[in-house]
């Protein structure tokens, strides 16, 4: 069988089944991070790749490249309530790349370093025979009572999406600011029970939140955050928005829309449905899976 034959979710399923994990480890593969017990804290663990060809064009600035690298494993963790800490970076390229892009690109993950507080301690360049590829591991760590899986949601609860879904190829997906500060304030102030960050597009995301979480959901279609000059299915399936999508109790809904825009004046926050029992209807076009384009 083929890897385009199966969906990306289908391929993960069946090379993790397998992995034996100590009890050190209370989340393994299957969630934005995995979670390691490290004491007063958890301990996140990220591993992340932005490919040319794939996730940039050959065109694409390579400081912005940098910026999407790492900002993508941040992301990660903040829809773990956490914070990142160190990261690792390995880079591939061709021999004839020059010096000056190399610096630029570096420059991107400095940026984004000093803007979201990681430490940039070490990593790995190589030669490529082939496309740039860049893969970044990253820590963070979350106060355990503030830890947010996929897996918490139960029928009733409200979703909500930061930001504007949809046309991240116009340039979103190069310049995407990681909601580190709200996920921060959502796990200090409201309590969330389930969340993840919208890369792969809402249709792919919140299907697999609510199979996480045992439930279905549905959709709020007259409410969806569409960007400005997109479609609904553009929003729905064309993925690295990185906002998040979470769903909370459905008793703190009108305090979170309240105290939202006083502290994220310039960010819109909607609901766009909500979990329910049983399994929600699928959506007709999926979003962004790499073996099925």
């Amino acid at each position: 069988m083929k890897l385009s034959e199966l969906s990306e979710d289908a391929i993960v399923e069946q090379i993790t089944g397998q992995i034996l994990l100590d009890p050190r480890v209370k989340i393994g593969p299957g969630d934005d991070c995995a979670v390691i017990d490290g004491g007063d804290h958890y301990q996140l663990l990220k591993a992340d790749c932005v490919i040319e060809g794939v996730h940039f064009s050959t065109e694409a600035p390579p400081q912005a490249v940098g910026w999407k690298a790492l900002c993508r494993t941040i992301s990660d963790v903040a829809a773990m309530g956490g914070e990142p800490l160190d990261a690792v970076i390995t880079v591939a390229v061709l021999p004839e790349c020059t010096l000056a892009w190399l610096v630029d690109l570096y420059r991107g993950f400095r940026y984004a370093a000093e803007r979201y507080g990681v430490n940039l301690v070490g990593g790995e360049t190589s030669r490529s025979p082939g496309p740039v590829f860049i893969s970044v591991a990253l820590t963070g760590q979350v106060e355990k009572e503030r830890l947010v899986t996929r897996r918490g949601g139960v029928p009733g609860d409200p979703l909500y999406v930061t930001g504007k879904l949809g046309g991240s190829i116009k340039g979103k997906h190069l310049s995407f600011e990681p909601r580190l500060a709200e996920a921060r304030w959502l796990t200090a102030n409201i309590g969330v029970h389930a969340m993840i960050d919208l890369s792969d597009g809402l249709a792919s995301d919140l299907p697999r939140l609510a199979k996480a979480s045992g439930t279905g959901f549905e959709i709020a279609w007259a409410s969806l955050p569409i960007a400005d000059g997109c479609t609904e299915e553009e929003a729905l399936s064309d993925g690295e928005d990185y906002e998040l999508l979470f769903a909370v109790d459905d008793t703190v809904g009108s305090k979170l829309e309240t105290e939202w825009k006083k502290v994220f004046p310039g960010l819109c926050l909607t609901c766009v449905g909500r979990l329910t029992e049983g399994e929600g209807k699928m959506f007709s076009k999926p979003g962004y899976d790499h073996f099925q384009r």
